[in-house]
Protein backbone atom coordinates (compact mmCIF):
# COMPACT_ATOMS: atom_id res chain seq x y z
CA UNK A 1 0.00 0.00 0.00
CA UNK A 2 1.31 3.13 -0.92
CA UNK A 3 0.72 5.87 1.87
CA UNK A 4 1.51 10.00 2.21
CA UNK A 5 0.48 12.67 4.19
CA UNK A 6 -2.34 14.10 1.69
CA UNK A 7 -3.87 12.20 -1.29
CA UNK A 8 -5.09 14.69 -4.09
CA UNK A 9 -8.04 13.89 -6.12
CA UNK A 10 -7.68 16.37 -9.34
CA UNK A 11 -4.63 17.28 -10.89
CA UNK A 12 -5.66 20.39 -12.78
CA UNK A 13 -4.38 23.94 -11.49
CA UNK A 14 -5.69 24.15 -7.43
CA UNK A 15 -4.27 20.03 -6.99
CA UNK A 16 -0.95 20.29 -7.83
CA UNK A 17 -0.82 23.79 -6.02
CA UNK A 18 -1.52 21.82 -3.16
CA UNK A 19 0.94 19.19 -3.61
CA UNK A 20 3.75 21.57 -4.16
CA UNK A 21 3.10 24.17 -1.08
CA UNK A 22 2.84 20.72 0.68
CA UNK A 23 6.22 19.69 -0.63
CA UNK A 24 7.93 22.56 -0.08
CA UNK A 25 7.71 22.13 3.79
CA UNK A 26 8.29 18.51 3.63
CA UNK A 27 4.63 16.79 3.62
CA UNK A 28 3.94 14.45 0.88
CA UNK A 29 1.15 14.32 -1.49
CA UNK A 30 -0.35 11.34 -3.91
CA UNK A 31 -2.08 13.11 -6.86
CA UNK A 32 -5.13 10.96 -8.77
CA UNK A 33 -6.32 12.10 -11.84
CA UNK A 34 -8.36 9.99 -14.71
CA UNK A 35 -7.03 11.82 -16.95
CA UNK A 36 -4.70 11.85 -20.08
CA UNK A 37 -1.44 14.30 -19.13
CA UNK A 38 -0.44 14.02 -23.00
CA UNK A 39 -3.98 16.08 -23.77
CA UNK A 40 -4.00 18.33 -21.25
CA UNK A 41 -0.76 19.41 -22.84
CA UNK A 42 -2.13 20.36 -26.57
CA UNK A 43 -2.56 23.77 -27.27
CA UNK A 44 -6.19 23.27 -28.60
CA UNK A 45 -7.03 21.69 -24.92
CA UNK A 46 -7.60 24.73 -23.81
CA UNK A 47 -7.34 28.13 -25.01
CA UNK A 48 -8.59 30.13 -22.17
CA UNK A 49 -6.10 32.34 -19.91
CA UNK A 50 -6.61 33.05 -16.48
CA UNK A 51 -5.55 36.74 -14.11
CA UNK A 52 -3.51 35.90 -11.23
CA UNK A 53 -3.69 37.95 -8.84
CA UNK A 54 -0.29 39.53 -6.81
CA UNK A 55 -0.88 37.88 -4.02
CA UNK A 56 -0.98 34.41 -5.67
CA UNK A 57 1.81 34.73 -7.83
CA UNK A 58 3.50 35.55 -4.73
CA UNK A 59 2.37 31.92 -3.88
CA UNK A 60 3.83 30.30 -7.06
CA UNK A 61 6.84 32.06 -6.69
CA UNK A 62 7.56 30.95 -3.33
CA UNK A 63 6.52 27.20 -3.78
CA UNK A 64 8.59 27.11 -6.99
CA UNK A 65 5.95 26.90 -9.59
CA UNK A 66 6.90 30.49 -11.37
CA UNK A 67 10.61 29.14 -12.47
CA UNK A 68 8.69 26.46 -14.88
CA UNK A 69 6.67 29.19 -16.50
CA UNK A 70 6.75 28.90 -19.79
CA UNK A 71 7.14 33.15 -19.89
CA UNK A 72 6.34 35.53 -17.68
CA UNK A 73 2.40 36.78 -17.10
CA UNK A 74 1.90 40.16 -18.39
CA UNK A 75 1.80 42.59 -15.69
CA UNK A 76 -1.88 44.35 -15.58
CA UNK A 77 -1.33 47.94 -14.11
CA UNK A 78 -4.90 48.79 -14.31
CA UNK A 79 -8.21 47.65 -14.22
CA UNK A 80 -10.69 50.28 -15.70
CA UNK A 81 -14.81 49.37 -15.27
CA UNK A 82 -16.73 51.13 -17.63
CA UNK A 83 -20.70 50.92 -18.08
CA UNK A 84 -21.08 50.68 -21.59
CA UNK A 85 -19.20 52.90 -23.31
CA UNK A 86 -20.84 55.93 -21.04
CA UNK A 87 -18.63 58.31 -19.07
CA UNK A 88 -18.03 57.88 -15.47
CA UNK A 89 -16.40 54.95 -15.16
CA UNK A 90 -13.99 53.52 -12.47
CA UNK A 91 -10.30 52.58 -12.21
CA UNK A 92 -7.84 50.87 -9.79
CA UNK A 93 -4.22 51.64 -10.13
CA UNK A 94 -1.64 49.72 -7.30
CA UNK A 95 0.32 52.89 -5.40
CA UNK A 96 3.35 50.33 -4.41
CA UNK A 97 4.78 49.15 -7.61
CA UNK A 98 3.48 46.14 -7.83
CA UNK A 99 0.64 45.26 -10.22
CA UNK A 100 -2.73 44.40 -9.50
CA UNK A 101 -1.78 40.44 -11.17
CA UNK A 102 -0.94 39.02 -14.15
CA UNK A 103 -2.82 37.11 -17.15
CA UNK A 104 -1.11 34.19 -18.19
CA UNK A 105 -2.46 31.31 -20.80
CA UNK A 106 -3.77 28.00 -18.75
CA UNK A 107 -1.68 25.98 -20.35
CA UNK A 108 1.15 27.75 -19.51
CA UNK A 109 -0.30 27.59 -15.90
CA UNK A 110 -0.91 23.41 -16.42
CA UNK A 111 2.78 22.44 -17.64
CA UNK A 112 4.80 25.00 -14.81
CA UNK A 113 2.35 23.00 -12.12
CA UNK A 114 2.78 19.50 -13.38
CA UNK A 115 6.55 20.53 -14.11
CA UNK A 116 7.02 21.31 -10.91
CA UNK A 117 5.28 18.32 -9.44
CA UNK A 118 7.06 16.16 -11.15
CA UNK A 119 10.08 17.83 -9.80
CA UNK A 120 8.74 17.56 -6.23
CA UNK A 121 10.64 14.91 -4.14
CA UNK A 122 7.22 14.08 -2.09
CA UNK A 123 5.13 14.16 -5.06
CA UNK A 124 3.64 11.39 -6.66
CA UNK A 125 1.26 11.92 -9.97
CA UNK A 126 -0.94 8.69 -10.86
CA UNK A 127 -2.52 9.67 -14.39
CA UNK A 128 -4.81 7.68 -15.87
CA UNK A 129 -5.63 6.46 -12.65
CA UNK A 130 -9.45 5.38 -11.87
CA UNK A 131 -10.91 5.22 -8.25
CA UNK A 132 -13.18 2.28 -7.21
CA UNK A 133 -13.77 3.17 -3.64
CA UNK A 134 -13.17 5.63 -1.32
CA UNK A 135 -12.80 4.75 2.76
CA UNK A 136 -12.82 7.61 5.23
CA UNK A 137 -12.24 5.44 8.19
CA UNK A 138 -11.64 6.72 12.02
CA UNK A 139 -8.01 5.99 11.46
CA UNK A 140 -7.15 7.06 8.11
CA UNK A 141 -8.47 7.11 4.23
CA UNK A 142 -7.52 4.54 1.94
CA UNK A 143 -8.36 4.85 -1.93
CA UNK A 144 -9.09 1.72 -3.92
CA UNK A 145 -7.85 2.01 -7.94
CA UNK A 146 -8.96 -0.19 -10.64
CA UNK A 147 -5.93 -1.24 -11.47
CA UNK A 148 -5.38 -3.25 -7.71
CA UNK A 149 -3.40 -0.46 -6.12
CA UNK A 150 -3.98 0.88 -3.37
CA UNK A 151 -2.99 4.17 -1.56
CA UNK A 152 -3.65 5.59 2.36
CA UNK A 153 -3.25 9.23 3.79
CA UNK A 154 -4.76 10.66 7.02
CA UNK A 155 -6.46 12.95 4.61
CA UNK A 156 -8.25 13.33 1.55
CA UNK A 157 -8.45 16.69 -0.36
CA UNK A 158 -11.20 16.92 -3.32
CA UNK A 159 -9.66 19.23 -6.31
CA UNK A 160 -11.58 17.40 -8.80
CA UNK A 161 -13.81 20.47 -10.21
CA UNK A 162 -17.12 22.37 -9.89
CA UNK A 163 -18.84 18.30 -10.41
CA UNK A 164 -16.61 17.31 -7.90
CA UNK A 165 -17.63 13.47 -7.10
CA UNK A 166 -15.82 13.35 -3.79
CA UNK A 167 -18.20 15.65 -2.64
CA UNK A 168 -21.17 14.72 -3.84
CA UNK A 169 -20.18 11.23 -2.42
CA UNK A 170 -19.53 13.10 0.92
CA UNK A 171 -23.03 14.06 1.21
CA UNK A 172 -21.93 17.74 1.32
CA UNK A 173 -24.93 19.90 0.06
CA UNK A 174 -24.25 22.78 -2.45
CA UNK A 175 -26.20 25.87 -2.90
CA UNK A 176 -26.20 26.18 -6.68
CA UNK A 177 -27.89 28.05 -9.81
CA UNK A 178 -27.07 28.90 -13.39
CA UNK A 179 -27.19 32.44 -14.93
CA UNK A 180 -28.75 32.69 -18.61
CA UNK A 181 -24.79 33.41 -20.14
CA UNK A 182 -22.42 32.03 -21.58
CA UNK A 183 -18.78 32.81 -21.74
CA UNK A 184 -17.08 33.49 -25.48
CA UNK A 185 -13.43 32.87 -24.69
CA UNK A 186 -10.59 33.89 -27.32
CA UNK A 187 -7.78 35.87 -28.19
CA UNK A 188 -8.14 39.22 -29.83
CA UNK A 189 -4.99 40.84 -32.03
CA UNK A 190 -5.51 45.12 -31.44
CA UNK A 191 -3.58 47.65 -33.52
CA UNK A 192 -2.99 49.86 -30.72
CA UNK A 193 -0.83 48.72 -27.49
CA UNK A 194 -3.07 47.44 -24.57
CA UNK A 195 -0.70 49.69 -21.70
CA UNK A 196 -1.56 46.72 -19.37
CA UNK A 197 -4.92 47.92 -18.60
CA UNK A 198 -7.83 45.18 -18.21
CA UNK A 199 -10.99 46.22 -18.79
CA UNK A 200 -14.46 45.49 -17.62
CA UNK A 201 -17.20 46.99 -19.72
CA UNK A 202 -20.95 46.38 -18.19
CA UNK A 203 -23.88 45.67 -20.84
CA UNK A 204 -27.11 44.78 -20.27
CA UNK A 205 -26.67 41.23 -22.16
CA UNK A 206 -23.40 40.88 -19.95
CA UNK A 207 -20.26 41.76 -19.33
CA UNK A 208 -17.40 42.51 -21.75
CA UNK A 209 -13.50 41.45 -20.61
CA UNK A 210 -10.40 42.54 -22.08
CA UNK A 211 -7.35 41.15 -20.40
CA UNK A 212 -3.84 41.89 -21.34
CA UNK A 213 -1.64 39.41 -22.95
CA UNK A 214 2.03 39.47 -23.59
CA UNK A 215 2.74 40.66 -26.95
CA UNK A 216 2.93 38.28 -30.08
CA UNK A 217 5.86 38.10 -32.97
CA UNK A 218 2.89 39.94 -34.83
CA UNK A 219 1.88 42.44 -32.66
CA UNK A 220 -0.40 43.55 -29.55
CA UNK A 221 -2.82 41.23 -28.21
CA UNK A 222 -5.99 40.73 -25.07
CA UNK A 223 -7.82 37.77 -24.40
CA UNK A 224 -11.69 38.37 -24.40
CA UNK A 225 -14.08 36.83 -21.86
CA UNK A 226 -17.29 37.72 -23.29
CA UNK A 227 -20.55 36.91 -21.32
CA UNK A 228 -23.99 36.76 -23.68
CA UNK A 229 -27.35 34.92 -23.37
CA UNK A 230 -28.12 31.51 -23.94
CA UNK A 231 -30.20 32.22 -26.91
CA UNK A 232 -27.54 34.01 -28.59
CA UNK A 233 -24.51 32.18 -28.13
CA UNK A 234 -24.99 29.84 -30.85
CA UNK A 235 -25.06 33.06 -33.21
CA UNK A 236 -22.22 34.51 -32.05
CA UNK A 237 -20.25 31.52 -31.99
CA UNK A 238 -21.89 31.29 -36.16
CA UNK A 239 -19.89 34.64 -37.52
CA UNK A 240 -16.57 34.19 -39.33
CA UNK A 241 -13.87 35.92 -37.54
CA UNK A 242 -13.99 38.99 -39.49
CA UNK A 243 -17.25 39.72 -38.44
CA UNK A 244 -16.79 38.68 -34.92
CA UNK A 245 -13.73 40.78 -34.55
CA UNK A 246 -15.85 43.92 -36.23
CA UNK A 247 -18.59 43.25 -33.13
CA UNK A 248 -16.05 42.96 -30.45
CA UNK A 249 -14.68 46.35 -31.85
CA UNK A 250 -17.70 47.77 -31.48
CA UNK A 251 -18.28 46.54 -27.70
CA UNK A 252 -15.17 47.98 -27.04
CA UNK A 253 -15.32 51.31 -28.49
CA UNK A 254 -12.37 51.15 -31.42
CA UNK A 255 -10.64 52.58 -28.68
CA UNK A 256 -7.72 49.74 -29.56
CA UNK A 257 -8.19 50.30 -33.08
CA UNK A 258 -8.56 47.72 -35.55
CA UNK A 259 -9.20 44.28 -34.42
CA UNK A 260 -8.47 40.73 -35.66
CA UNK A 261 -9.01 37.10 -34.13
CA UNK A 262 -6.05 34.91 -32.72
CA UNK A 263 -7.82 32.09 -31.57
CA UNK A 264 -10.23 30.00 -32.21
CA UNK A 265 -13.54 30.70 -29.93
CA UNK A 266 -14.82 28.57 -27.84
CA UNK A 267 -17.63 29.14 -25.32
CA UNK A 268 -18.94 27.41 -21.87
CA UNK A 269 -21.70 28.12 -19.41
CA UNK A 270 -22.02 30.39 -16.50
CA UNK A 271 -23.25 29.14 -13.26
CA UNK A 272 -22.62 29.52 -9.28
CA UNK A 273 -22.21 27.02 -6.67
CA UNK A 274 -21.20 27.37 -2.50
CA UNK A 275 -20.82 24.02 -0.93
CA UNK A 276 -22.29 24.23 2.40
CA UNK A 277 -19.01 23.24 4.41
CA UNK A 278 -15.51 22.73 2.86
CA UNK A 279 -14.50 20.07 5.00
CA UNK A 280 -15.78 16.77 6.66
CA UNK A 281 -14.30 13.53 8.06
CA UNK A 282 -10.90 13.60 6.90
CA UNK A 283 -11.86 15.72 3.71
CA UNK A 284 -11.03 18.90 2.56
CA UNK A 285 -12.59 20.85 -0.11
CA UNK A 286 -10.74 23.57 -2.29
CA UNK A 287 -10.68 25.01 -5.77
CA UNK A 288 -14.02 24.62 -7.76
CA UNK A 289 -14.81 21.56 -5.58
CA UNK A 290 -15.24 24.19 -2.75
CA UNK A 291 -17.10 27.19 -4.78
CA UNK A 292 -17.25 28.51 -8.07
CA UNK A 293 -18.45 31.99 -9.11
CA UNK A 294 -19.17 34.36 -12.19
CA UNK A 295 -15.80 35.17 -13.83
CA UNK A 296 -16.57 38.50 -13.74
CA UNK A 297 -13.80 39.56 -11.17
CA UNK A 298 -11.34 36.93 -12.53
CA UNK A 299 -11.62 35.87 -9.53
CA UNK A 300 -12.17 31.91 -9.85
CA UNK A 301 -8.72 30.79 -9.92
CA UNK A 302 -7.34 32.51 -7.11
CA UNK A 303 -9.87 31.61 -4.62
CA UNK A 304 -8.54 28.23 -5.45
CA UNK A 305 -5.10 29.43 -4.47
CA UNK A 306 -6.36 31.16 -1.36
CA UNK A 307 -7.75 27.82 -0.51
CA UNK A 308 -4.82 26.02 -1.30
CA UNK A 309 -2.46 28.60 0.93
CA UNK A 310 -4.55 28.60 4.25
CA UNK A 311 -5.37 24.56 3.90
CA UNK A 312 -1.14 23.87 3.11
CA UNK A 313 -0.58 26.30 6.12
CA UNK A 314 -3.47 24.30 8.69
CA UNK A 315 -1.56 20.94 7.78
CA UNK A 316 2.13 22.15 7.76
CA UNK A 317 1.37 23.74 11.32
CA UNK A 318 -0.69 20.74 12.51
CA UNK A 319 2.20 18.18 11.19
CA UNK A 320 4.91 20.36 12.93
CA UNK A 321 2.98 19.67 16.66
CA UNK A 322 2.82 16.24 15.62
CA UNK A 323 -0.97 16.18 15.14
CA UNK A 324 -2.50 13.66 12.71
CA UNK A 325 -3.73 15.66 9.35
CA UNK A 326 -6.84 14.28 9.12
CA UNK A 327 -7.76 15.76 12.85
CA UNK A 328 -10.99 17.37 13.29
CA UNK A 329 -9.13 20.58 14.85
CA UNK A 330 -7.18 21.38 12.05
CA UNK A 331 -10.26 20.95 9.42
CA UNK A 332 -12.72 23.23 11.50
CA UNK A 333 -9.74 25.61 11.38
CA UNK A 334 -9.69 25.85 7.58
CA UNK A 335 -13.40 25.55 7.72
CA UNK A 336 -13.35 28.97 9.73
CA UNK A 337 -10.37 30.68 8.08
CA UNK A 338 -11.56 29.86 4.49
CA UNK A 339 -15.79 30.25 4.31
CA UNK A 340 -16.56 33.37 5.41
CA UNK A 341 -14.23 35.32 2.64
CA UNK A 342 -14.94 32.67 0.11
CA UNK A 343 -18.60 33.07 0.36
CA UNK A 344 -17.99 37.16 0.53
CA UNK A 345 -15.97 36.87 -2.61
CA UNK A 346 -19.25 34.95 -4.10
CA UNK A 347 -22.16 37.01 -3.30
CA UNK A 348 -20.12 40.07 -4.37
CA UNK A 349 -19.72 38.99 -8.14
CA UNK A 350 -23.02 37.60 -8.12
CA UNK A 351 -24.31 40.55 -7.03
CA UNK A 352 -22.46 42.71 -9.68
CA UNK A 353 -23.60 40.30 -12.01
CA UNK A 354 -27.08 41.31 -11.57
CA UNK A 355 -26.63 44.77 -10.91
CA UNK A 356 -25.37 45.77 -14.31
CA UNK A 357 -27.76 43.43 -15.83
CA UNK A 358 -30.64 45.73 -15.41
CA UNK A 359 -31.45 47.64 -18.43
CA UNK A 360 -32.49 51.44 -18.90
CA UNK A 361 -31.37 54.90 -18.57
CA UNK A 362 -32.13 55.33 -14.93
CA UNK A 363 -30.30 52.17 -13.31
CA UNK A 364 -27.66 52.91 -15.76
CA UNK A 365 -27.53 56.82 -14.24
CA UNK A 366 -27.35 55.02 -10.54
CA UNK A 367 -24.25 52.81 -11.38
CA UNK A 368 -22.56 55.45 -13.08
CA UNK A 369 -23.22 57.90 -9.95
CA UNK A 370 -22.35 54.81 -7.61
CA UNK A 371 -18.85 54.33 -9.62
CA UNK A 372 -17.87 57.79 -9.35
CA UNK A 373 -18.56 57.72 -5.26
CA UNK A 374 -16.25 55.22 -5.14
CA UNK A 375 -13.96 56.65 -6.90
CA UNK A 376 -13.38 59.72 -4.57
CA UNK A 377 -13.47 57.51 -1.35
CA UNK A 378 -10.12 56.43 -1.04
CA UNK A 379 -10.57 54.00 1.77
CA UNK A 380 -13.64 52.05 -0.48
CA UNK A 381 -11.62 52.07 -3.35
CA UNK A 382 -8.25 50.81 -2.08
CA UNK A 383 -10.34 48.24 -0.28
CA UNK A 384 -11.56 46.70 -3.03
CA UNK A 385 -8.51 47.17 -5.01
CA UNK A 386 -7.26 44.32 -1.97
CA UNK A 387 -10.07 42.24 -3.20
CA UNK A 388 -9.13 42.00 -6.77
CA UNK A 389 -5.35 41.56 -5.29
CA UNK A 390 -6.23 38.94 -2.77
CA UNK A 391 -4.72 41.05 -0.23
CA UNK A 392 -7.60 41.73 1.99
CA UNK A 393 -8.35 39.96 5.31
CA UNK A 394 -6.46 37.43 6.93
CA UNK A 395 -3.57 36.38 4.62
CA UNK A 396 -2.28 33.27 5.01
CA UNK A 397 1.92 33.16 4.90
CA UNK A 398 2.39 32.11 0.90
CA UNK A 399 0.32 34.90 -0.17
CA UNK A 400 2.43 36.83 1.27
CA UNK A 401 5.17 35.25 -0.53
CA UNK A 402 6.67 34.18 2.80
CA UNK A 403 7.39 29.71 3.22
CA UNK A 404 5.55 28.51 5.58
Amino acid sequence: MDRADVIIFGGGLVGPALASALDSSGLSAIIVDPADPALAAETSFDGRTSAVSSSSMRMLETIGVAEHLAEPGCPIWRIAVADGLKPGGLHFDPDDGEPLGFMHQNRHLRAALRARAEAGRNIWQLWKAHVTSVDRADHGVVVALEDGRKLSAPLLVAADGRNSKTRDAAGITIARWKYDHQAIVSVLGHERPHEHIAYEIFYPTGPFALLPMNDAANGHRSAIVWSVRNEDAAGWLSLDDPDFAAEAEAAMGGFLGKIEMLAQRSSFPLGFHHAAQISGKRLALVGDAAHAIHPIAGQGLNLGFRDVAALAEVMVEGARLGLDLGDRQLLDRYQRWRSLDALSVAFATDSLTRIYGVPGTTASAIRRFGMGLIGRISPLRNRLMNEARGTSGDLPLLLRGLPI
